[in-house]
């Protein structure tokens, strides 16, 4: 029998070796274990991010409806154009008034006014476009409502033309 702590010594490296593959045995079950939760916490993060671009993008198409935003059905493109419909009066009196909602359907009002009688008009327009015969003036204001130049045209400054760059040529000078 020898000396017992040249025994204890004579152990070290067999505990050693154990605590070495039990390390080993916890790093390669680790390893993986980490890369499943990583995989997970992806997987739940991209599931976050495409539901909010999707909220996002229904926000921006008006689609939500009434949780807050515009409906795209409500009235939002305004114009009104004025003019002289009977060369019989100053003052462009007589107007053609179109109100059109994201979809472009609405309706464009028109007042013909002379000195003794006065005349108005309601046609229906679908996608922009009439599905009644309209004046150069009715088409004028629903281009110019399509466009956004809305109600601010200086007398006289109504588009004249009949195609886009004509209207924001127009639109352009008034400014």
């Amino acid at each position: 029998m020898g000396c017992p702590a040249r025994a204890a010594y004579r152990g070290q490296p067999y505990v050693i070796g154990i605590v070495l593959n039990v390390m080993t045995i916890a790093l390669s079950v680790a390893g993986p274990l980490a890369g499943v939760i990583g995989i997970c916490v992806g997987i739940v993060a991209h599931q976050r991010a495409a539901r909010a671009v999707r909220d996002c993008s229904e926000l921006v198409q008006g689609s939500v409806g009434s949780r807050g935003t515009v409906d795209p059905r409500a009235l939002r493109d305004i114009a009104i154009v004025r003019y002289d419909a009977l060369h019989e009066m100053s003052g462009q009196l007589s107007f053609s008034l179109a109100l059109l909602n994201a979809f472009g359907d609405g309706v464009v009002l028109s007042s013909i006014n002379g000195r003794a009688e006065t005349r108005t008009y309601a046609k229906t327009v679908k996608a922009g476009a009439g599905v009644q015969e309209l004046s150069p003036e009715e088409s004028a204001a629903i281009r110019s409502a399509r466009l956004g130049l809305g109600l601010d045209h200086p007398e006289g400054m109504e588009p004249q033309g009949t195609d886009v760059l004509s209207i924001r040529a127009a639109a352009a000078a008034a400014r």
